[in-house]
C-alpha cells in the first residue's frame, strides 16, 4: 500500500476492498442447533405444513417451555415424526427436528 492509498488501515476493515468489517464474535450456546435436534440430510418430502406462523422449541435441558428458540414461518413445509394432542415433532426442510403446535399443522395431499 502506498503513502497515497491509505483506505483500509483500521481494525476490522478489509485492505482490498477498503470496507469496515464488524470486530468477529463467538456466538452463545443458544445460537447453535442442538445436534440432537439436526437431521442431516433434511427431508426432500413432506406431509404437513404450517398454516400460521408457529413458534418452535428445541429440547435443550433446564429451559423453561415457554421461551421458543424461533418462528417458522405460516406454509412451511414440514415432515410430521410425532403427533401429540396439542403439540408434535415436526423436521423442516433445513433439517431441524423440532415441537410445534398441532392444530396449525395441515396435512398435504399425497402425491
Amino acid at each position: 500500500m502506498t503513502g497515497k492509498d491509505r483506505r483500509g488501515t483500521g481494525p476490522g476493515t478489509d485492505l482490498d476492498t477498503g470496507v469496515l468489517r464488524p470486530d468477529p464474535m463467538v456466538l452463545a450456546e443458544e445460537a447453535l442447533i442442538p445436534e440432537h435436534n439436526l437431521v442431516d440430510p433434511p427431508p426432500t418430502r413432506f406431509t404437513h405444513q404450517l398454516t400460521e406462523d408457529e413458534p418452535y422449541r428445541y429440547d435443550r435441558p433446564g429451559r423453561r417451555r415457554s421461551e421458543p428458540d424461533g418462528v417458522l414461518p405460516a406454509g412451511t413445509a414440514v415432515v410430521l415424526m410425532i403427533e401429540g394432542e396439542r403439540r408434535s415433532r415436526v423436521v423442516d426442510g433445513e433439517g431441524r427436528y423440532v415441537e410445534v403446535g398441532t392444530a396449525n399443522l395441515r396435512e398435504l395431499p399425497s402425491r
